[in-house]
């Protein structure tokens, strides 16, 4: 759609200035609907476990944002206005991807499919193709080569002139920031399980790339794209040359802006996941303090030395076909506590079943 039959931009012309993509419609529609249907299938078969419905609106929002960038207002004036074309582009390359991830489709697929689905797609992720992709070097590596080599080349000029370029960069951006975003926020079962700071750190290092990227097209003091200089001249809005710059100032800021969400997101998780551990570990203080507590003061003496006789003869005594090993003195205490307590406990079993089944002697 050229700017000569566009009216000038405003929130209205975003809402209600629509283009038909076809292409794109389809795979939302389809990918949407096979997600849904792994949604169902998992409902059925755990009932009691259904597929969070948190992670279902992620995934459709993602498939959202994609729509709304390239059949939108935002898509009908991607190649009249740079500075809409660059928030185009972080749509594609950081929101979709990051909701889209979310929303774990590939462990979905694995909890709705049966074989030989399902048996297919855990070779796929494990694959060395799979692995390649994923790996956290190559999706930063990727990523930076994306951002820099489709904003400050030539390229810009294909892309503003050729449809079929423009659609292959949209695909380019979603791919890109999906393979780059996964093994950072995502919790898919891929080979590279990286800890918090390290995926704290490869956020952080895209951040100098949308920065530089930006301060490179707010300093240019000509147009850069000169091939679509004709295209886009409009009779309202900024010049080229303005426009390029506020085209910049949206990649700096609102891409920094971006990752920072994404960054704390991840902290988060990092908090979230220190707090269950502490939990664990306070669960298992208690669970030993009650126990210490319901064995005190139940066994005789004559009981815990029954029960430790049995104990020692247990456990010098090796089962059948088997070798004793020679233990560190760390692992032999924890094992002679945890004995020590099982004996206990075996102990006041006892004396619970004696109490209950056997008559006690009178006076």
């Amino acid at each position: 759609m050229g700017s000569q039959t566009l009216p000038p931009f405003s929130v209205s012309a975003a809402l209600t200035q629509w283009q038909w993509a076809p292409v794109v419609t389809a795979i939302a529609v389809l990918a949407a609907g096979a997600y849904l249907w792994g949604v169902v299938r998992v409902a059925r078969r755990h009932p009691a476990r259904p597929w969070p419905r948190w992670r279902t609106g992620m995934f459709l929002g993602g498939l959202l944002v994609i729509v709304v960038a390239s059949e939108s207002g935002l898509g009908s004036y991607d190649d009249v206005l740079f500075w809409d074309h660059m928030i185009q582009h972080l749509l594609l390359l950081m929101v979709a991807p990051a909701l889209l991830i979310a929303g774990r489709p590939v462990t979905l697929l694995l909890h709705a499919s049966r074989n030989p689905l399902h048996t297919w797609a855990k070779r796929v992720v494990r694959s060395r193709a799979a692995t390649a992709l994923t790996w956290p070097a190559f999706g930063i590596a990727a990523y930076a080569a994306t951002v820099v080599g489709t904003h400050l080349t030539s390229f810009m000029n294909l892309v503003l002139t050729n449809d079929l370029a423009h659609n292959a960069e949209h695909a380019l951006f979603i791919i890109v920031g999906y393979l780059y975003l996964l093994p950072l926020i995502g919790s898919e079962p891929i080979r590279w399980r990286l800890s918090y700071p390290v995926r704290l750190i490869f956020l952080f290092i895209a951040m100098p790339v949308d920065a530089f990227t930006g301060v490179a097209l707010g300093s240019y003091t000509s147009d850069p794209f000169p091939v679509t200089s004709g295209m886009r001249h409009r009779a309202w809005g900024p010049s080229p040359l303005d426009d390029v710059h506020i085209g910049g100032a949206v990649m700096w800021v609102g891409g920094s802006a971006i990752m920072f969400v994404l960054i704390m997101v991840t902290f988060l998780a990092w908090t979230r996941q220190g707090q269950r551990a502490e939990g664990r570990g306070w669960l298992e203080a208690a669970r030993r303090a009650s126990l210490e507590q319901l064995t005190a003061a139940g066994p005789s003496a004559e009981e815990r030395a029954s029960a430790g006789t049995r104990a020692s003869a247990a456990a010098a005594q090796p089962e059948a076909g088997t070798r004793p090993r020679a233990d560190s003195r760390a692992a032999r205490s924890g094992i002679d506590e945890d004995d020590d307590q099982l004996a206990a406990y075996n102990a006041f079993l006892a004396r619970i079943n004696q109490g209950g089944h056997q008559p006690r002697p009178s006076g």
